[in-house]
């Protein structure tokens, strides 16, 4: 059986923990800060987590990721 291919975009944006959980950097901060709230630029920062539908599918964008 050959090796399986992992997405490469998707390796260069996620990472998975060690518990399995999916890590991702906060949507919604690449332009347009000065409109945005203080608030919401403080609480987006750092990455966030995946939800369970969205990190199943990412997960089988990286199947040697576990």
């Amino acid at each position: 059986m050959p090796k399986m291919k992992t997405k490469s975009s998707a390796k260069k944006r996620f990472k998975v923990t060690a518990t399995g959980r999916v890590l991702a950097a906060q949507a919604g901060k690449r332009h347009g800060m000065i409109k945005r709230s203080t608030k919401f630029i403080r609480q987006a920062r750092g990455t966030s987590t995946l939800s369970d539908p969205d990190a199943k599918i990412v997960k089988s964008y990286m199947p040697y990721a576990r």
